[in-house]
């Protein structure tokens, strides 16, 4: 368990980091938890970004689309249609694994982010016999997530 406490920390570290850096606002992350893989936690949108090399998974963050357009807001972008919404939620999680990447070392291989929109009844699906972390985050009265599944 430890070992894993040690992988949450670093994307724990980086939640703080990217919203403070680009928002100016501070970012409360909650106590991960262990989620049920069968339901896949998800808001409005999601980037997903899929890992492979020395770890196999995938990190995603989620987020609702209110919060999405205040942080694009809190980065001086008043433009919240659905493609920036999209973007953003991308590029979160493209920094997010990006900067686990740096930690983790060149053997932690991420690919470019998919996003997913529930209103298009996309849903995320998790492989089964590997855990599955929620890291809860609150920004500026909003709730979202970052999801971790990493072998």
């Amino acid at each position: 368990m430890q070992h894993d406490e040690e992988k949450l920390q670093v994307f724990l570290d980086g939640v703080i980091r990217f919203f403070h850096e680009f928002t100016e606002k501070e970012a409360r992350v909650g106590t991960p938890y262990l989620m049920e893989t069968r339901n896949p936690l998800s808001y409005d949108y999601s980037g997903i970004i899929g890992i492979s090399g020395e770890r196999k998974g995938s990190i995603y963050f989620t987020a609702p689309a209110n919060c999405l357009r205040d942080i694009l807001a809190a980065m001086g972008e008043l433009n919240g249609e659905t493609e920036n919404l999209m973007d953003l939620v991308g590029e979160v999680a493209n920094t997010l694994s990006g900067n686990a990447r740096q930690e983790f070392g060149e053997r932690f291989l991420i690919s470019v982010p998919t996003v997913v929109c529930s209103k298009d009844n996309h849903r995320i699906q998790l492989p089964k016999d590997t855990r599955s972390y929620i890291i809860p985050i609150e920004w500026s009265r909003h709730k979202a997530a970052l999801v971790i599944t990493l072998s």
